[in-house]
């Protein structure tokens, strides 16, 4: 697997987004929209609501706890765009968000579409070096071919900086697939919390998510579009593995797709877009397991999976964190 190939992996957990990302980088570039007209041509037209909520598979997602005298805290991995047929909402984790007084993601408002566009006009573009700059005659053309097939002229993708090109390549053919931003995870529970009237928090801002990918090495952001432009149509054969692993609760098929490899091949890479970010939010849920109260915690999938995860990093420092059966 090459290392755009795990990049777009991790995103789209990131998903998360495509991207981070979302919350989430895979959520951050999918609220976008990759660009959001792009989205809305290829996208096929909106099949009728379900008549009931989706049934889940098995338990459905895992879900994890962390208590203290006065502080109940759950810990969901999500993933930020699904197919509205995808059932997730298990009677567990119904059960703790509907508990908890105030509700947690990696940024707080996943639901704002103008303040992640007005982030992404500012890191995703530039008119200082033309896209296709980049690229050799052959790749060119392949631009061409690849931007065509996702409803976008080339010439409209010039300005763009290489990772912002790159995930838009690897997002928009997941609405022809039946993938929808609408439809993941942080937009559903930000929806309900608004409506219960909880307060929504979020461990980063959308500009901190977005330069995840936007400070990523030159050479690094355009293999990203070289993997592109020539392994698009593969979208969403990845996501589709990584959602049905997700919504069966098997974490340990989650680590294998999201961050196994990206660890043993590219342990940097690993340690700015995995560790370094877990390590972060463990600090924050450490500051609030200090005062009281029962919080719902919702971040992409991927960084509650493996040795590094946010669950492994609290129990290095003696938080008990117990899986919800």
């Amino acid at each position: 697997m090459t290392l755009a190939k795990r990049l777009k992996s991790s995103v789209s957990n990131l998903a998360q987004g495509v991207v981070g990302v979302a919350a989430g980088l895979a959520l951050v570039f999918a609220i976008a929209g990759a660009p959001a007209q792009a989205w809305a041509q290829v996208a096929p037209a909106p099949a009728a609501a379900p008549a009931a909520t989706p049934a889940i598979q098995g338990q459905g997602p895992a879900l994890w706890v962390i208590k203290d005298a006065d502080s109940t805290l759950y810990l969901f991995g999500t993933v930020h765009v699904l197919r509205p047929t995808v059932g997730w909402l298990s009677p567990k984790v119904e059960a703790a968000f509907d508990s908890s007084d105030q509700i947690w993601f990696e940024f707080s408002n996943p639901d704002d579409q103008a303040a992640v566009m007005a982030v992404i006009q500012q890191h995703g573009y530039s008119s200082d070096r033309p896209l296709s700059s980049y690229l050799t005659a052959d790749e060119r053309i392949g631009l061409e071919a690849a931007a065509a097939s996702i409803g976008v002229a080339a010439e409209a993708m010039e300005p763009m900086r290489p990772w912002w090109a790159g995930m838009t390549l690897a997002l928009a053919p997941l609405a022809k697939a039946g993938y929808d931003p609408m439809s993941g995870s942080e937009r559903i529970l930000k929806a309900r919390a608004d409506a219960a009237g909880k307060p929504s928090h979020g461990f980063e801002t959308i500009e901190q998510q977005v330069r995840v990918l936007a400070d990523l090495p030159e050479a690094v952001q355009v293999d990203l579009v070289r993997e592109g432009i020539t392994d698009y149509q593969r979208g969403a054969e990845m996501l589709d593995g990584l959602v049905d692993a997700w919504a069966k609760g098997d974490v340990k098929a989650l680590e294998a797709i999201t961050v196994a490899e990206m660890k043993a091949d590219f342990p940097a890479l690993y340690g700015r877009l995995i560790v370094d970010r877990n390590t972060d939010w463990a600090d924050q849920i450490q500051t609030q397991l200090q005062g009281s109260g029962t919080a719902f915690i919702a971040v992409g999938a991927a960084h509650l999976t493996g040795d590094d995860s946010v669950q492994s990093i609290l129990k290095s420092r003696g938080v008990a964190v117990e899986s919800v059966e």
